[in-house]
C-alpha cells in the first residue's frame, strides 16, 4: 500500500516517551503510530484481537518472546530451518 506523510504534534513528554520506547523495542515511531491506528480501526470495525490476546498461554508466550528480543537471548533461525526446503 502506498505511504503518505502525516505530521503530528505531541506534548513533549509523550514525544520523549515514544523515542525511548522505540529505541528499547527496536522499532520506529512510524510503526508505533501505525499499530495504534490499526488497533483503532479494528476496534471501530468490530475486528478485535482481544480474544487471542486474552488467552493466558498466548500472553505468556508473547511476553517471553519480547523479553528474549530485548535482552538478546532470542535464538534466530533461517527460513529453511523453520519451514524446510
Amino acid at each position: 500500500m502506498p505511504k503518505t506523510r502525516l505530521n503530528i504534534s505531541l506534548d513533549q513528554d509523550l514525544a520523549d516517551f515514544v523515542k525511548v520506547y522505540v529505541r528499547e523495542n527496536r522499532t520506529t515511531v512510524a510503526d508505533v503510530i501505525t499499530q495504534f491506528v490499526l488497533a483503532l480501526k479494528r476496534q471501530a470495525q468490530g475486528d478485535s484481537t482481544e480474544i487471542i490476546l486474552s488467552d493466558p498461554d498466548f500472553h505468556k508466550a508473547l511476553l517471553d518472546v519480547q523479553s528474549g528480543l530485548r535482552d538478546g537471548t532470542a535464538e534466530w533461525h533461517t527460513f529453511e530451518e523453520v519451514f524446510g526446503d
